[in-house]
């Protein structure tokens, strides 16, 4: 067993946070340490935050994180923040909305950066999440981006996601289009003492009846005021009962099933690309792409007879 994972298994904190250092930048010992860990997996509860920036996600957050550290619970925390397409930085600011907690043992915040994923999360988000996991975290938040309407990644990763919405964020319309809807178990009025919430909670349960009207799960609507407290309680009472209503369904366990069988195309398909793109970059396949580009054979051909010289060779 490699050095670090006994270092997360055992609760060290340098551990856990090395690791996912070494996820992020691909070190060699990366695929070692994930692989150990898988077994030790599995216990935490993963609820995925998303919404439009300006909602106050990273507000809610650091609220809720108050809350269930009250009830002793062990916290983790990965907020996902845009990478710039032009200098490849990222701001990492949620972070810096989280430092009530910074000296707090029990709470492991972790920032990163998309990277150039689309999907609202960082490509390493799921191995991030499963360490933090395997280090004993009682439950992980999983905050995206705020791109709005493309974060849909979460779903493949939490057992529960919120969306947060805020009054006077714009048309509600917005907030249900290209999936957002799907992936919703609650919604989330944050800013509830601002004018509008009313108008728009009702909104939200209009749309509601339209597309939830006869789900097994209809989606709660909880108000919220970060910057207060308020409620705090009445969200992770309205969290808990979805992760109850998973069990006694048998919806965990195959969301769970259904998101590690996803987990293995994505890996399956990262690697084949990986070993695609170093043939390319090799000048394996430079007369292929020298006949397309000179329109000497279209690219549909030219594809798939790239395919068919990497189908069936070993890795």
């Amino acid at each position: 067993m490699h050095e670090i994972t006994r270092r997360i298994l055992a609760g060290d904190v340098r551990g856990a946070a090395r690791a996912i250092t070494c996820i992020e930048n691909d070190y060699p010992e990366r695929n070692q340490i994930l692989k150990e860990l898988f077994p030790h997996t599995g216990r935490a509860r993963l609820i995925g935050i998303t919404g439009s920036p300006g909602a106050g996600k990273s507000s809610l957050v650091d609220c809720l994180i108050g809350y269930l550290r009250s009830l002793e619970m062990k916290i983790g925390v990965v907020a996902v923040d845009p990478t710039s397409p032009f200098t490849g930085g990222a701001l990492l600011g949620d972070r810096v909305r989280m430092q009530n907690h910074a000296l707090d043992k029990g709470v492991f915040i972790r920032s990163m950066g998309t990277r150039g994923s689309l999907g609202g999360l960082s490509a390493n988000t799921r191995d991030a999440v499963r360490v933090l996991d395997a280090y004993g975290c009682d439950v992980v938040l999983i905050e995206t981006v705020g791109v709005g309407q493309s974060e849909l990644d979460v779903m493949s990763i939490a057992d529960t996601t919120a969306v947060v919405l805020n009054p006077g964020g714009g048309d509600s319309v917005q907030a249900f289009k290209a999936g957002i809807m799907e992936i919703a178990d609650l919604f989330v009025i944050n800013k509830a003492d601002l004018p509008g919430t009313e108008k728009l909670q009702i909104e939200v349960e209009q749309m509601l009846d339209l597309a939830k009207h006869d789900a097994p799960w209809r989606p709660p609507i909880v108000k919220t005021v970060s910057t207060s407290g308020q409620g705090m309680a009445d969200l992770w009472q309205q969290i808990d009962r979805h992760q109850q209503f998973l069990h006694e369904s048998g919806e965990a366990d195959a969301r769970r099933s259904h998101h590690l069988q996803e987990e293995v195309l994505d890996i399956v398909r990262d690697r084949l690309f990986q070993r695609l793109q170093a043939g390319i970059q090799s000048g394996r396949h430079a007369e292929a792409l020298e006949r397309v580009a000179s329109r000497a054979e279209d690219p549909y051909s030219a594809a798939e007879r790239i395919i068919l010289q990497w189908w069936g060779q070993k890795s």
